[in-house]
């Protein structure tokens, strides 16, 4: 299952208890403070991981707690202090404030982290001469983890245009196929091998008008092409359905336009699919008059045309 938002409640280690000691032997009767003091908190570290790709774990595991620093002792003895958490999250999780909404780190890259709570410092000791403290308490927060996929290519399109059929047929993705929309329903991301270079792609559910503003949870979709160096834009050009692969260009533009202007303004690789089916040709003339834009044509269902299709995705990137 894919799960891209999450909210977590993390709380550091509290710092441990100063001690209160005297030292005394036969010739110190008053008696010398070696109280030590306590050790700190475990702090809470964020931390991004490659190798995980979805944050199904904090739908069951929500709540994260530091260990308590050691105690002080006599003789001058610190206590021990207790070592960080570490919380892994997949590699493109935003960690947000919940309270603020306000983004406090951005993990893009593998073993990046941040220390999201810092450990309670440790109490004194009464070793100068001073009062034993308790420890102080460690940072609380209750966070918000959005995670958004790092691909280098977005796929984007209206539903049942062969999103699926394609990312399967040039990767090692294997995301379901079915003959009627709405078959994805969550991110699927996708290695493309060609010539010894790789690039990812990412095949998002399908868009429909209305996306941006969220319907059919299109936002939530739409979030996962913001990191994307470029976007792939499927069209089905054989007009079946009843749809109108122009109308359908322009549609998704307005949507990805309404979203953000920075994912509006990214590079696009217009490619028409279903070129096996007849009345496709006729369509991709009439759709090259209007749009003058380089176009793709190809069959992901027959593999046909996808050769310089990767060829010019390898360029543009």
């Amino acid at each position: 299952m894919f799960i891209d938002q999450a909210k977590i409640y993390v709380k550091a280690g509290s710092g441990g208890k100063g001690c209160s000691s005297l030292y005394r032997d036969k010739y110190t009767r008053r008696g010398i403070p070696d109280g030590g003091k306590g050790g700190k908190g475990s702090d809470i570290v964020i931390r991004a991981d490659r190798n995980l790709h979805t944050l199904l774990d904090f739908q069951y595991n929500r709540h994260f707690f530091g260990l308590k620093g050691g105690n002080g002792s006599s003789k001058n003895k610190k206590g021990k202090g207790s070592p960080s958490v570490i919380i892994r999250v997949p590699c493109g999780t935003v960690i947000k404030d919940s309270k603020t909404g306000c983004a406090l780190r951005d993990l893009n890259k593998d073993q990046e982290e941040v220390i999201i709570t810092y450990g309670g410092r440790g109490g004194s000791g009464n070793q100068h001469g001073r009062l034993a403290t308790a420890g102080s308490p460690g940072e609380e927060k209750e966070l918000i983890l959005d995670l958004k996929l790092i691909a280098d290519v977005g796929v984007v399109g209206f539903p049942n245009v062969g999103k699926s059929t394609l990312i399967s047929n040039i990767s090692n993705a294997h995301p379901k196929i079915a003959a009627y929309p709405f078959t994805t329903k969550s991110p699927v991301l996708g290695v493309v091998t060609d010539e010894g270079n790789s690039f990812v792609m990412a095949d998002i559910p399908g868009l429909i008008e209305g996306s941006s503003q969220g319907r059919g949870l299109g936002d939530k979709f739409l979030r996962h092409i913001e990191r994307t160096k470029i976007l792939l834009h499927l069209i089905d050009m054989s007009g079946s359905e009843g749809r109108d692969p122009i109308k359908d260009y322009r549609a998704i533009n307005e949507e990805l336009k309404n979203y953000s202007k920075e994912v509006y303004k990214k590079a696009q690789i217009i490619t028409a699919n279903k070129m096996d089916i007849e009345g496709s040709a006729a369509n991709l003339e009439r759709f090259k008059k209007v749009i003058k834009k380089k176009v793709y044509p190809i069959s992901a269902l027959k593999k046909e045309g996808l050769e310089e299709l990767i060829e010019g995705i390898r360029k543009r990137l």
